[in-house]
């Protein structure tokens, strides 16, 4: 069977059903409701529930029979096992093809719940109707307005794509989507892989013209072989990242129970992605910073990085960093040594890492990075230090013996930090050169102008510079394969 047009229609419906809604805040039918409606969607929407109450301003339906033929080419299924597998071929005569089933009591539930999952396949391949899930919370499409999950949140707009066997890791990353501003286009918990599985969503995001950047989180693999010709044929022209739970014994056996998955070998997981060309991440934070480098920044042409620093120790771990990783902390090119002197004292550090030893005047840092990244030999930045004049900033703001003195040095350093922010976004623009920025203020002080005036732009701010070299990385990875032809 051919998924990918009945895919596209589940990401861009027409219009969508609930079916199952509930009357009550705590039940799947009534968030799935809300979560429509609250986000926006703009096609019909329809519910249904024997009672026929009236949920959040729209008035539902006895039963599927009672919806207007081709309104919906999509349905939410909030009931039972047997109920969700009998309401199908209703779905399919009011012209749905795709359909989404968020009960649990499937495979991962034992042979009832199996055999169970069988029929539910076997009806919806003679319905030629598409089912993801079962036993998942549901799918975000940003450019649809449509957020069709029993769980929150919704995220902003762009173009990361999620497929993931967890539900829960699903909403971390969301989570991580809306603090960091980071956009997503699609995002899907795929549940037991009943029909539909990993393999088929990564050839969707492949294809889809939203899409940028594709992240998976699996535990167990229906078919290893396809796994990994979906990845070889995708992750040449867009990276795609993988995360994968139920790498030990203990691990495995809580994905069986988790989706009912059973896990493969961990070695010849690894071997298989790297050589299919995909990345493989160590947990879902590594990968969503990844994804967000990916997203937000523009490949480097090779591996040749420049430190910038305002803070020595930081300089010294990220050198060690660079130096443990396939990045190349480059030697400082003789005329751009002379240009930087023109803008330090004597004692900065010659040398890369660029420390700027405490010697920076109002508009040294607008000026270096620029300067830096327009190098012919520069390939990439990593700058650290954004904040930290906006540290000192708080802390005058805060102070119980403020003067007015002290207030009008807070208001500038709160201006510079807003105009460092600035040149990086913009040197990296004009450049076509990605600057990393690595700072823990971006997490320890949401306010902090340096770091939420990237976050406000839709940059990435990395929360220590080891996980901006890890990204760096991978990000030189990709573009040695897009450019050796993969």
């Amino acid at each position: 069977m051919n998924f990918q047009p009945n895919l596209d229609t589940l990401f861009n419906p027409k219009g969508i059903a609930v079916i199952g809604a509930s009357t009550h805040p705590g039940k799947f039918g009534f968030v799935a409701l809300h979560n429509i409606l609250a986000a926006g969607f703009e096609g019909n929407v329809f519910a249904t529930n024997p009672k026929t109450p009236e949920i959040l301003g729209v008035q539902t339906l006895e039963s599927v029979k009672s919806i207007p033929e081709s309104s919906i080419d999509v349905a939410m299924i909030c009931l039972g096992p047997e109920q969700t597998i009998a309401v199908l071929p209703e779905l399919a005569e009011k012209g749905v093809k795709a359909g989404f089933v968020v009960s649990g009591g499937f495979r991962e539930s034992g042979f009832e719940g199996t055999e169970l999952e069988k029929e539910l396949v076997e009806v919806a391949n003679s319905l030629e109707m598409t089912i993801a899930g079962p036993n998942g919370q549901g799918f975000v499409s940003t450019p649809a307005n449509l957020c069709s999950q029993i769980v929150s949140p919704y995220p902003p707009t762009g173009n990361l794509s999620i497929a993931s066997q967890s539900g829960n890791i699903l909403s971390a990353m969301l989570n991580q989507a809306r603090a960091k501003n980071i956009g997503i286009a699609r995002a899907i918990s795929i549940g037991n892989q009943a029909q539909v599985d990993i393999a088929e969503y990564i050839r969707y995001f492949g294809r889809d013209p939203e899409t940028k950047v594709i992240v998976s989180y699996v535990e167990g693999l229906p078919n290893g072989r396809d796994f990994y010709d979906s990845l070889k044929e995708v992750s040449c022209g867009k990276p795609v990242i993988i995360i994968r739970g139920g790498t030990t014994s203990d691990g495995a056996k809580a994905a069986s129970s988790h989706t009912g998955s059973m896990a493969s070998d961990q070695k010849i997981f690894e071997t298989a992605v790297t050589q299919a060309g995909a990345i493989l991440a160590s947990d879902p934070n590594e990968a969503f910073e990844f994804a967000a480098a990916f997203a937000t920044k523009p490949l480097p042409n090779g591996r040749k990085v420049i430190v910038v620093t305002t803070a020595g120790g930081w300089g010294v771990i990220t050198a060690d960093a660079i130096s443990r990783s396939r990045l190349d902390l480059m030697e400082l090119p003789q005329d751009l040594e002379e240009q930087i002197n023109q803008f330090l004292p004597p004692r900065w550090s010659k040398n890369n890492p660029v420390d700027l030893a405490g010697g920076e005047t109002r508009d040294t840092i607008p000026s270096l990075i620029p300067l830096i990244l327009g190098h012919p030999q520069v390939d990439s930045m990593i700058f650290l230090g954004l904040g930290i004049q906006g540290n000192v900033a708080r802390t005058y703001k805060e102070s119980p013996v403020a003067t007015a003195e002290t207030e009008k040095m807070a208001n500038f350093h709160i201006s510079q930090e807003k105009r460092y922010a600035q040149a990086i976004i913009k040197s990296s623009k004009d450049f076509g050169k990605p600057v990393f920025v690595a700072t823990e203020i971006g997490i320890t002080d949401t306010h902090n102008a340096g770091p939420k005036a990237l976050i406000d732009a839709g940059e990435t701010c990395f929360s220590s510079p080891l996980s901006a070299v890890k990204a760096l990385e991978a990000m030189a990875n990709f573009s040695h394969r897009e450019h050796e032809g993969c």
